[in-house]
């Protein structure tokens, strides 16, 4: 449990550094508010993806197939959310970020609903 929440400082904390950084270089003139927003929504990205990968691990530790769905699922779109506020335009970074995010819960939820309705039926 310490472990975790160390990781969980320890990734908050960063978070928070680079926020921070990128206010900092904002107001030295180094980076223009476009380059803010995006450092800022892509450690985002970089955290979903990381409590997406930790996350079922935690919750459901005996059902394997479904924590693989979910880890993944949870992964891959924190890392397409990150890309997209790293290269895409920022109206395209809004609606595919918000997109991605849906899409991997309905993922993760289709999927665990689908488990729950062939457990049932057996």
């Amino acid at each position: 449990m310490m472990k975790e929440l160390t990781a969980a400082l320890i990734w908050g904390g960063g978070g928070v550094a680079a926020a921070l950084g990128a206010t900092i270089a904002y107001k030295l003139g180094y980076i223009d508010i476009d380059t803010v927003t995006r450092v800022i929504a892509g450690v985002n990205g970089l955290l979903i993806a990381w409590y997406g990968n930790r996350m079922p691990k935690a919750m459901v530790p005996r059902t394997r197939q479904a924590t693989r769905v979910a880890g993944w699922s949870m992964v891959l779109g924190g890392l397409v959310y990150a890309g997209l506020w790293a290269f895409a335009p920022i109206p395209v970074a809004i609606i595919g970020g918000c997109v991605t995010i849906v899409a991997e819960i309905a993922v993760t939820l289709g999927y665990c609903l689908s488990q729950r309705a062939k457990a049932k039926a057996a």
